[in-house]
Order: structure tokens, then sequence, then C-alpha cells
């Protein structure tokens, strides 16, 4: 299954339009103009599963400056602040990975 079984192409392509400048990222917006925060939780799951690329249930900081460019393998990488800001956002035990519950959560911002 890919990104593009759950979520609209042309949705994903507006969502990285609206994030092309470097840091202006904000994984609330993201997730409204690609269509995200309209999916059931286990269709949340699935992108989070798709987003997880070493498959280890967590999507950790190095995955995550990559979260762009696993919806186009053109988009730029997140930038650090970025990166830590979604991570903060998500990451609701403190861990330093989200797990799929933090993913989840963005539906309901």
């Amino acid at each position: 299954m890919s990104l593009t079984d759950i979520l609209s192409p042309s949705d994903i392509a507006a969502a990285l339009r609206d994030c092309q400048a470097p840091d202006s990222f904000s994984p609330k917006k993201f997730f409204q103009i690609s269509g995200m925060s309209k999916k059931s939780s286990s269709q949340l799951k699935e992108i989070f599963r798709i987003l997880d690329n070493d498959q280890s249930g967590f999507i950790e900081e190095d995955e995550l400056k990559y979260f762009l460019q696993r919806f186009e393998c053109g988009a730029r990488v997140l930038t650090s602040s970025e990166t830590k800001t979604f991570l903060a956002a998500a990451d609701h035990d403190g861990d330093g990975k989200i797990g799929a519950e933090g993913i989840d959560s963005f539906k309901y911002r």
C-alpha cells in the first residue's frame, strides 16, 4: 500500500507546496491540507506504518526529518527546528519518538 492509496495525490501536492520554504512546515496545517486530519484512526495507523521507514513501531527524529520525502521523493528535508517542533507536538510520553497515537492526535487538533 502507498500513501496515494489513502490520500489524494492532489492534496499531497498542495500540502507539499504549502511548506516548500524552510521553516514553513506546520504539522497541523500539513495534516489538514493533505487530508490526513479527515482520515479514520485505522487509516492514520496505516499512514504511520508507511512513514515508519525502519518499521520499528516508532518514528524517531532521524526519520522525522525526512517526513516530507515520504510523500514525494523530491520534497525537502525538514529543518532541525521543524523536526524538533514536530517531535515535541507528537511525542506524548517524552521518549524522543512518535508512536502511532502521536500521529493520530493531529486529527483532533
